[in-house]
């Protein structure tokens, strides 16, 4: 399933509706791309599948490891959250 890994977000389901109110199901689809962030903490390079406005929320965060300090454990992926425990015990 296509799941952004930082955000938790998944493609959602809803309507296309016409000028005549006709309605059809279609699925809103995330733009997910492939990118490796660069964890100055760990010293190595971390690649992730994320939407691009996650990747956003990191630049405006500063760096990677500043977002994922800050980010919900919740809304990460089980790989993220292992990153995080990493980065937290090498402060």
């Amino acid at each position: 399933m296509a799941k952004c890994e930082l955000t938790g977000k998944i493609p959602q389901s809803g309507n296309n509706v016409s000028h005549a109110k006709n309605r059809n199901k279609r699925k809103f689809k995330l733009n997910l791309q492939k990118v490796s962030f660069w964890s100055s903490k760990l010293n190595k390079k971390i690649s992730i599948t994320a939407a691009t406005s996650a990747i956003r929320d990191i630049d405006k965060a500063g760096s990677f490891d500043a977002y994922l300090i800050k980010a919900n454990n919740s809304y990460l992926s089980n790989k993220l959250q292992k990153v995080k425990k990493e980065i937290i015990s090498n402060s």
